[in-house]
């Protein structure tokens, strides 16, 4: 038998190897004619491929590797030359992938046995005993806890290290303005990579994104993907918590780590990364109450740093390849709040005044990238107020960035930020500029004003926010958590929201003819 390894399943570790010496892996073409991927996504899953293909012949697999229009044509050739063979395949985690992928080979004449997944931490079957009695709404949080106490990761003798789970309320400060931005881990582009990325740009003529290759700056192996992981644990851990969810114009990295793409190519497995900033925390770290020259120490890794990178891989990413199996394929059409409005042109083009939204549009352009506040607080949010139609702003989300694969994008952008379904959330993620205001520097320098909400000049979010609770009133007013909310909603008369409703149409109409 033979392991068929995509080209998001590249672990060099991964337990189906062990019982093979024999490898296909098929670059295949086709897929990206059907959107217009950010170069640099194409460009990182094609030179991966390519390296790790090298790595596995030099540790003596004997790999096949195929380049072909598509796994179609790719499965024909492998089956002219070896007709007898039977193929091994880690299911993906893209819904039904496994099955359509056995049909291809079985029209080749080959046959596919799918095995379990070895690049997620926990399995369907945990997911299903956990969620057996929890109805059709799940919650990250709770799931959440349920892994920690399954792994046992920062946990102390059943208790959370600490004595709390979750230190979000120390994860929500901006830098000062003496700030200056960690040192990111960088990696040259090598032969290979700089001759996909030509073929990819000779290749494809409908690309949005960045065509050059001056800020590429994603780990295509397995070792560079450990010098990244590496850095960002010595240098970047200490203050990614304080700073999460800040914005700093200019800065697109922050003390993110950065590792998202390595880890859902299967560079890096998801526990080691774990485990390597747990250790850290053990050798290094400081608890919440520590006296300030702990806290301060050089070298030293603060507790609600640690947890709060650690929910991002235990929770968040586990929890959403699970909602992900559990919704589909309802999640893929699903629309509970009827938005049907083609995505403003600023999302193609970077053109607007916002400051917020050209620097994360911007960000995505230049490297396929926007940290995980952009992502949801900029530009699914103001997609979500705006009405855009959230399949599209899926997509868009699907080809621009470059760690984004469906099981991941659609959970994310569908559910939690445009709240088109409320599987895995009671309320959408849905802010003024307040929240804008209070995690970044944006607004200080923006042609619009962040404290006005009608008339001339008045900031987006604000007239956008409140006509869309209005709007949506009938859905929303009864979640449960959107009390206050309508609190405000209600005290509003009807001059109040004759000039809302202006200008957020006046907004609108902007937005779609690329004059925002």
């Amino acid at each position: 038998m033979t392991l068929w390894l995509l080209g998001n399943q590249l672990s060099v570790d991964a337990a189906p190897l062990a019982g093979e010496d024999e490898v296909l892996m098929i670059e295949a073409y086709d897929f990206a004619d059907r959107l217009p991927y950010h170069p640099y996504k194409l460009t990182l899953v094609f030179s991966a491929m390519r390296h790790v293909r090298d790595r596995l012949r030099a540790d003596g697999y004997d790999v096949t590797y195929l380049q072909a229009e598509s796994f179609a044509a790719g499965l024909a050739e492998y089956a002219a030359a070896a007709p007898d063979d039977d193929l091994v395949l880690q299911r993906p985690a893209a819904h039904r992938a496994g099955e359509r992928l056995q049909d291809l080979a079985a029209d080749a004449g080959l046959t596919v046995t799918l095995v379990e997944n070895d690049l997620f931490l926990t399995t369907p079957a945990e997911w299903d005993e956990w969620a057996a009695d929890r109805g059709d709404t799940y919650r990250q949080e709770h799931w959440y806890r349920h892994v920690r106490r399954e792994t046992g990761v920062l946990m102390d003798d059943g208790d959370p290290v600490g004595g709390e789970w979750n230190y979000d309320d120390d994860n929500r400060e901006t830098p000062p303005d003496d700030w200056e931005p960690p040192a990111l881990a960088t990696f040259e582009p090598d032969e290979i990579t700089r001759e996909v990325h030509a073929m990819v740009i000779e290749r494809y003529d409908h690309l949005w994104g960045n065509h050059e290759l001056d800020e590429f700056c994603w780990p295509v192996t397995r070792a560079e993907a450990l010098q990244a992981l590496e850095q960002f644990v010595e240098v970047r851990l200490p203050a990614f918590g304080p700073y999460q969810d800040a914005m700093v114009e200019g800065e697109w990295a922050l003390d993110h780590s950065l590792l998202s793409p390595a880890i859902n190519l299967g560079l890096l497995d998801p526990m080691e990364v774990v485990e390597r900033v747990e250790t850290a925390y053990e050798e290094r770290g400081v608890e919440p109450g520590a006296p300030a020259e702990a806290v301060t120490r050089e070298g030293t890794i603060p507790l609600n740093s640690v947890e709060g990178f650690v929910r991002q891989i235990l929770g968040w990413r586990e929890f959403m390849r699970h909602v992900y199996r559990e919704a589909m394929p309802e999640l893929a059409e699903t629309n509970q709040l009827d938005a049907t409005r083609e995505l403003p042109e600023l999302y193609y083009s970077g053109e607007t005044e916002m400051t917020c939204m050209s620097e994360a549009v911007g960000h995505v352009w230049e490297r396929g990238y926007a940290h995980h506040i952009e992502r949801l607080m900029l530009l699914a949010n103001f997609a979500t107020l705006y009405g855009a139609d959230p399949h599209e702003l899926d997509e868009w989300f699907h080809f621009g960035f470059v760690d984004a694969y469906d099981w991941v994008t659609t959970p994310n952008t569908v559910g939690m930020g445009s709240f088109a379904t409320d599987v895995l959330s009671s309320k959408p993620y849905a802010s003024s500029a307040n929240y804008v205001n209070d995690m970044s520097d944006h607004c200080s320098s923006c042609a619009y004003y962040h404290t006005k909400t009608t008339g001339e000049g008045a900031c987006p979010f604000n007239s956008l926010y409140w006509d869309f609770l209005k709007e949506n009133e009938a859905v929303l007013r009864g979640t449960g958590r959107m009390g206050l909310m309508y609190n405000h909603v209600d005290g509003k008369d009807d001059e109040e929201w004759a000039a809302i409703r202006e200008r957020a149409d006046e907004v609108r109409a902007m937005a779609r003819d690329g004059e925002l």
